[in-house]
């Protein structure tokens, strides 16, 4: 099961792609793993030298009641203290975001999310985009 973020190709310019391990706690990952997680309005940021995941909201799993835990907790993502000093270094030039773009099982079962350095689009580019996509499928239309 993925869960992507749609938006993010509408709003950004996505510059690279870092894969992260996530810190979930108790049934976090039965409910990401039936689709019951939204990162449409979730950002990251660098706090105390740790990748956190804010805005993230992931739906309790029907059946458990053993603890409760924060629907929208600052969630902790793993990575290497290099990749985050690299990024850390790439937000401090101006108009630069973190921003999760999907969340994936990989071959292990281990539960990674993908987090995109993004700028973001102003009306004009996210307009010119729409009409570049509207083209393209005429075009491909037209071969038909």
């Amino acid at each position: 099961m993925t869960i992507e973020n749609r938006k993010a190709n509408y709003d950004y310019f996505i510059e690279d792609k870092i894969e992260c391990g996530i810190s979930l706690k108790g049934n976090e990952v039965k409910s990401i793993h039936n689709g019951m997680c939204n990162i449409k309005d979730s950002w990251c940021q660098i706090q105390n030298g740790n990748l956190v995941v804010r805005g993230m909201h992931i739906t309790p799993w029907h059946t458990s009641n053993s603890y409760d835990i924060d629907v929208d907790r600052e969630i902790q993502l793993l990575a290497h203290k290099k990749e985050i000093f690299k990024l850390e270094n790439k937000l401090k030039t101006d108009g630069y975001t973190l921003i999760p773009l999907k969340i994936y099982f990989n071959d292990k079962g281990k539960c990674k999310m993908l987090v995109g350095i993004c700028k973001g689009k102003h009306t004009y580019d996210k307009r010119n985009a729409l009409k570049e996509k509207q083209i393209k499928r005429d075009i491909e239309r037209s071969y038909k």
